[in-house]
């Protein structure tokens, strides 16, 4: 819609204040604010620099009012308390107000303006709005797309002091159809970006947020105590509790199974980081394509597949805390050095990115394997193995430490009942059973024998024959059993191969532990499968 500066209704408004007749209401001086806008700002102007003479000069050049110039000037003159009045009631506008000629000259602002826009009034009356764009004091004009599109238009406005406004620009036209003003109206929008900003910033954070749970509910690992009534077990735990409180990197040395990852929770229980995220990462149960991406996240659209808004590592999410690295001698060459320069530098690399970022975190490292045949066989890097090994701690397998074996299982069975309000208990045959069996698979398949015979047993005594080593040593090799060599072979590797695949549930890995390939393994354990 298109503001007319004069027609014959505005006129014939007018015409009662030319005559002398009547003073119009308030409400009819409203409609006649825009009709007069240009002459009020011009004689307000006058007024205050020029004398009288002077002034009447000059509006009766600049007045746009199609009157003749004495008249408009008498008529302005006899009026002017009331035009007083409609710049204070201009001024005195919530929205900030902004004028401009039809070339995009600056007129007049309002006392709002400067509070919305965060600028003095006499930084920009005068100049034009191209001047204001160019120098970067607004960042677009409303003015000027006004002036172009010849309708009213509505945009978002930066200014260079930071605030943020949404401004309405209207063109006012003559009775040529020529725009010879565009009144802006500035409202304050300052506090809604903020809160806008800090809307996509708490989004931000909530999705970090999120990630953080949802990596740390998948790597978190449970704290249970841990046991140690064996002489060489209680060595083990004097040495861990002088070294715990320290941040010194541990690998923590030993056979598959023995025990690890107990080991490292209570160090961690007992240190320092204790109310921070602790984050168990297995080296050797994630394909070495997702190995990197899952340590030290990646950027955002890095590569085919990836999430839009990137990912955290694990590196990232156990900021602050203590992350724990088993089975490291798995790790794939090129992605042991990235962790060396985690433990150089306390710095990560995001896939995607080159910028660091820094972290605090403490390293807990574990591995079955002899990394030190593997440095020299050029498997693993030596300047990591140095770095990983300055405190190493060898942990005994089961079979070394007998004393341990009964507190253990019954420890294990009692944490049984308690979970499922039973009251289960081992007898002295079953447990001697437990003292002879050499455990191949350790602490893990100590385990995994109690929870089988917690369940299969319908007693609350657990006797010796309720124990599922049926499959064992004992058996096997019974002078009364009548049995050929390549029986006894086959059910020893199928009880190996069974136990190997129920302790670590990833074929890969039940592999490694036996020293076979991974198609070996697969094909063993079907045909043994099929067999049951």
């Amino acid at each position: 819609m298109k503001t007319r500066f004069i027609d014959n209704n505005q006129k014939k408004m007018a015409e009662p204040l030319k005559n002398n007749n009547e003073i119009p209401d308030l409400t009819e001086f409203n409609s006649l604010t825009l009709m007069f806008l240009p002459a009020i700002i011009c004689l307000s102007i006058i007024r205050k620099r020029y004398d009288w003479i002077l002034q009447k000069e000059a509006l009766m050049k600049r007045s746009p009012v199609r009157l003749s110039a004495q008249q408009d000037f008498n008529f302005l003159s006899h009026y002017e308390d009331r035009i007083e009045l409609l710049i204070s009631v201009l001024e005195s506008s919530f929205d900030g107000i902004y004028i401009t000629d039809g070339q995009a000259n600056t007129i007049w602002c309002n006392r709002s303006y400067e509070v919305v826009s965060g600028l003095n009034r006499n930084e920009v009356i005068g100049l034009n709005m191209r001047e204001l764009e160019a120098q970067g004091v607004i960042s677009r004009s409303a003015t000027l797309i006004v002036l172009q599109s010849r309708e009213s238009v509505t945009i978002e406005q930066d200014f260079k002091t930071g605030k943020h406004a949404i401004v309405t620009g209207t063109p006012l036209f003559d009775e040529n159809d020529n725009i010879i003003m565009v009144i802006t109206n500035v409202r304050d929008i300052s506090e809604l970006y903020d809160l806008k900003e800090q809307l996509a910033r708490n989004s931000e954070l909530n999705r970090r947020y999120q990630t953080e749970i949802e990596l740390i509910q998948k790597h978190i690992i449970g704290y249970e105590d841990f046991v140690a009534t064996d002489k060489k077990t209680l060595e083990l735990l004097r040495v861990v509790n002088r070294v715990a409180k320290l941040d010194t990197t541990i690998l923590l040395l030993g056979e598959t199974g023995v025990g690890k990852e107990s080991v490292a929770a209570y160090i961690f229980k007992n240190s320092t980081r204790n109310g921070e995220h602790f984050i168990k990462v297995n080296c050797a149960a994630i394909t070495p394509s997702l190995i990197e991406s899952e340590l030290f996240g990646y950027e955002p659209g890095t590569f085919t597949g990836a999430s839009k808004s990137g990912k955290m590592g694990l590196f990232e999410v156990a900021n602050n805390g203590t992350i724990f690295l088993d089975e490291v001698g798995e790790l794939p060459y090129n992605i042991q050095a990235k962790l060396l320069r985690v433990l150089q530098e306390q710095e990560i690399l995001r896939i995607g990115s080159d910028k660091p970022i820094k972290i605090n975190v403490r390293i807990l490292a574990a591995t079955n394997r002899n990394l030190e045949e593997m440095v020299a066989k050029k498997l693993f890097r030596e300047d990591l193995y140095y770095r990983l090994n300055v405190f190493p701690i060898t942990i005994p397998p089961l079979r070394e430490r007998k004393d341990d074996i009964s507190v253990l299982a019954q420890n294990m069975l009692e944490k049984l009942n308690k979970k499922y309000g039973l009251n289960k208990s081992f007898s002295q045959q079953a447990l001697s059973r437990l003292l002879e069996y050499h455990w191949p698979g350790n602490v893990r398949e100590l385990k995994n024998v109690v929870e089988r015979t917690f369940i299969m047993c319908s007693d609350e005594k657990i006797t010796a024959a309720d124990l599922p080593l049926q499959t064992g040593w004992h058996e096997i090799l019974d002078e009364n059993n009548k049995v050929d060599l390549r029986e006894i072979i086959e059910r020893v590797e199928e009880n190996y191969i069974n136990r190997a695949y129920e302790n670590f549930h990833n074929v890969r890995t039940a592999a490694k532990s036996l020293g076979m390939s991974a198609a070996t393994f697969t094909r063993k354990h079907n045909r043994y499968c099929k067999r049951k």
